[in-house]
């Protein structure tokens, strides 16, 4: 039994060091020496997943010059799908249910994107802090309503990721601490609701990492 309902959410859990963090570069020692050397079937199903999720993010750019950036964003959904799947493993920390890990990557991409297109493109910033047909009079207000909707988009991205992880987990914490109380009739019927959570946080997990590449790539395309 847990002493209190977030300490799963705690990345210091061992001998008061914080090596929890230390899941989310499993991903790099899964991945077999081959992959990187000779073509085989593993090489080919990740050119067939790169090649499938390259096709949705280049509707999204449409400066033909810039279409190698979905690499980027492609590499990102990936990274933050293994993190997010790792979490539902027994006793593996959960990266992505943590400010300090989805802001660390959704803050970078954004000032590199804010930065990128001020230098650049600064009348296509400047204009695009106004709509386009807005009544000259509520032109003040619009232009502080969108530069404070920009400023809050690295926030949104972070807080809409570690949201949506920690309220799945917290359900299934939340089923698991309880089982140890009841009959042993009562577990086999909590085992159906405890699968149908997983296979929900399973697609969680999917539809959150394609949500926040997906919004990058719609960023990186407005500062075009």
């Amino acid at each position: 039994m847990m002493p209190n309902l977030f300490s799963s959410f705690d990345p210091v859990t061992i001998y008061s060091l914080s090596l929890n963090w230390s899941s989310s570069m499993i991903l790099f020692f899964l991945i077999p020496l081959l992959y990187w050397t000779s073509p085989s079937r593993w090489i080919s199903t990740w050119l067939t997943i790169t090649l499938l999720i390259h096709k949705e993010f280049k509707v999204l750019i449409k400066t033909p010059i810039y279409l190698g950036s979905t690499l980027i964003f492609y590499n990102l959904m990936i990274y933050i799908l293994f993190n997010n799947f790792m979490g539902l493993f027994p006793y593996v920390f959960t990266n992505t249910s943590h400010l300090n890990f989805t802001l660390y990557m959704s803050l970078p991409f954004w000032l590199s994107f804010m930065l990128f297109g001020w230098i650049k493109n600064t009348t296509h910033m400047l204009a695009h802090l106004v709509p386009q047909g807005a009544p000259n009079p509520l032109m003040p207000f619009l232009v502080v309503i969108e530069t404070i909707s920009n400023l809050i988009r690295p926030g949104t991205l972070a807080i809409r990721l570690t949201a949506n992880m920690i309220a799945g987990h917290l359900l299934i914490t939340l089923l698991s601490n309880s089982s140890s109380k009841i009959e042993l009739v009562l577990i086999s019927l909590m085992i159906i609701p405890q699968i149908a959570l997983l296979i929900l946080e399973s697609a969680v997990a999917m539809i959150q990492s394609y949500v926040f590449s997906i919004l990058m790539t719609l960023y990186s395309e407005e500062i075009n």
